[in-house]
């Protein structure tokens, strides 16, 4: 029996595999930048930490989760999002005494049991931020114009920023029932109708040609916004503006997720088809009181490692990723095998990438090796080598080879590779 990876999921393997990493790195270097530190929480948390800060109404909570039972009777689920897990540990560690805002960012797996389709799969990786403390239009702003620069940074052309307020807890009752009002009114599934007096915010979101014809004339939040609501919004756009991000207002803009409060946004590509969003978030100013906390506001996004992936396909972008290999060493024998492994790990202690034809191959087959490595240099030696003291220096590109004493190749190959 020989097993696979399961449905929905996948291998990450080199060379993609490299072009992820840069892809984290870039999204990670503006929050760097900024001031942001580095936070990793568990894969799995308590169940009842999502049915409260996600919504239990939302498809991530009704459908999505992997959640189980311990042998210890302990309810945790494979995290699907990575808001509330964050949220949760700057409570349980008190980061709210200190200095704020508290700033925060993440990378890792997510797992939702979803339809696999291209760019949506049941594993996933995100890189996220978060922004805790401080309710400032500026803040929203700020953590907006990041995401935006890891997508300039990568250097994709044809990623949009929407935006959007979904108000708060003052004048969303208020758009929430005019929407039920509407809604009622409409031709819509039984499933689509319990979800109208739940949640009817989530009847927006959904995808289904036939539900989004009907809502298509639905009530805007926009119209029913507070005046404290409509403020903020005006100033974030005021801030974006003085920070040079170009966005698009999206009316009707809703986020999957129940926590988000004012500030919404996402990030979609025009490559990707129906499912085009490849970041998003928003303002959650209410999380941290629905998981048992202080009122501790906040605001963040995570960005989709995958999708953005696709933007990158759908662009012909290539990234430059590390060299995996820039020097190969081919020995002929065991006693050359012995000092040409000396001469690897001198070249990596000087930051040198650096391989070795392992296997006993014999000249041709480790050659061989050598052009499939990627390498620029390669260092063969064999007895007749190893009794003069000199390895061949053999450069890859051109062919020209020449000796060198052993006592000197390492200076002779970190001068010419640099």
């Amino acid at each position: 029996m020989s097993f696979t990876a399961p449905k929905g999921t996948f291998d990450l393997l080199p060379p993609d595999s490299e072009t992820y990493l840069a892809v984290r790195e870039a999204m990670a270097r503006p929050l760097r930048l900024a001031g942001y530190g580095y936070v990793e929480t568990p894969v799995f948390e308590e169940t009842a930490l999502f049915e409260r800060g996600v919504g239990e109404s939302t498809d991530v909570v009704t459908k999505e989760m992997y959640s189980f039972v311990t042998r210890g009777d302990d309810h945790v689920t494979l995290r699907p999002e990575g808001t509330a897990g964050v949220v949760r540990a700057a409570v349980q560690h008190r980061l709210y005494a200190g200095q704020l805002p508290v700033k925060l960012w993440y990378s890792g797996s997510f797992f939702r049991y979803e339809r696999p389709q291209a760019g949506r799969y049941r594993h996933f990786s995100q890189v996220g931020a978060e922004a805790l403390g401080v309710d400032d239009p500026a803040l929203d702003a700020e953590i907006v114009a990041l995401g935006s620069q890891a997508y300039a940074d990568l250097g994709l052309r044809d990623v949009v920023l929407l935006l959007n307020s979904l108000g708060d807890a003052t004048c969303r009752p208020v758009y929430r029932q005019r929407l039920q009002d509407f809604l009622r009114a409409l031709d819509l599934d039984e499933e689509t109708r319990r979800r109208v007096e739940i949640n009817p915010l989530r009847v927006l979101d959904d995808k289904r040609p036939e539900v989004a014809a009907q809502v298509a004339d639905a009530p805007l939040v926009a119209d029913s916004l507070c005046d404290e609501c409509r403020a903020h919004y005006d100033e974030v756009r005021r801030h974006l503006s003085a920070a040079g991000v170009t966005w698009q207002e999206a009316p009707r803009l809703v986020r999957g997720l129940d926590y988000y409060t004012r500030t919404t946004f996402e990030w979609q590509h025009a490559g990707l088809g129906a499912q085009s969003a490849v970041g998003g978030g928003g303002r959650y100013d209410g999380l941290s009181e629905s998981i048992g906390g202080p009122a501790f506001p906040g605001v963040g996004w995570a960005l989709g490692v995958d999708r953005t992936m696709l933007a990158l396909r759908a662009e012909e972008r290539e990234l430059p990723t590390p060299t995996s290999c820039a020097v190969f060493a081919v020995p002929l024998g065991a006693a050359a095998k012995d000092r040409l492994l000396a001469v690897v790990n001198a070249l990596r202690n000087k930051g040198i990438a650096a391989d070795l034809a392992f296997g006993d191959r014999g000249l041709k087959g480790a050659m061989k090796a050598a052009d499939r490595s990627g390498a620029t240099i390669a260092v063969v030696a064999g007895q007749r080598d190893l009794d003069a003291g000199v390895v061949q220096v053999k450069d890859l590109r051109t062919g020209a080879q020449k000796p060198v004493a052993f006592d000197d190749v390492v200076e002779h190959i970190e001068k010419g590779l640099t």
